[in-house]
């Protein structure tokens, strides 16, 4: 689903990804890369960890990842 002035209407996965990615660029333009976070899970693996960081770092250009790992 995605929203559409106001409404939400279905969608499919490619029409729906790229919302999300105007969203988060629109985000990053407007207020930059430190108004982002992420947030991963310690219960993930080592790969899908290092993925969202890769993510957070290269894609986005913000150091606020962050995990429950060290508890």
């Amino acid at each position: 689903m995605v929203r559409d002035g106001g409404e939400l209407r279905p969608a499919d996965w490619d029409e729906a990804l790229d919302v999300a990615a105007r969203g988060l660029r629109q985000v990053v333009d407007r207020h930059g890369p430190r108004a982002f976070g992420l947030f991963s899970c310690s219960k993930s693996t080592n790969e899908l960890n290092y993925t969202a960081q890769k993510f957070a770092r290269v894609v986005i250009g913000s150091h606020n990842i962050d995990s429950c790992n060290r508890t």
